[in-house]
């Protein structure tokens, strides 16, 4: 499977964004889905995952209550709403994809990346 994300942009705080993540194939579906980021200096981290049929999801600390992830089968895609965002969220934002039955929250668990997009919050 191949992925794009896209979505990304510049963004004061308290704003939102809503990132896409475009997959190719007719697998989609069964896959799990994850987002990850990085920070300017900062090793890549677990956001949030999504199982193939989207009734599961988790969520790193950092983004509950303000990341909703959620995934569109019909149309190839995977999202994550962010809301409230904060200068810390700046970072290149990664889609992945999983053939694993969990929701994997390590690089290791995925095995297909998207190239990242780029999420800036100005205070």
């Amino acid at each position: 499977v191949q992925l794009q994300a896209s979505g990304g942009g510049l963004v004061q705080a308290g704003g939102s964004l809503r990132l896409s993540c475009a997959a190719s194939g007719r697998t989609f579906s069964s896959y799990v889905m994850g987002w990850f980021r990085q920070g300017p200096g900062k090793e890549r981290e677990f956001v949030a995952a999504i199982s193939w049929s989207g009734s599961r999801t988790y969520y790193a600390n950092s983004g509950k209550g303000r990341f909703t992830i959620s995934r569109d089968n019909a149309k190839n895609t995977m999202y994550l709403q962010m809301n409230t965002l904060k200068p810390e969220d700046t970072a290149v934002y990664y889609c992945a994809a999983s053939s694993k039955t969990f929701l994997g929250v390590t690089l290791n668990d995925y095995g297909y990346w998207g190239h990242g997009t780029l999420v800036t919050v100005s205070s």
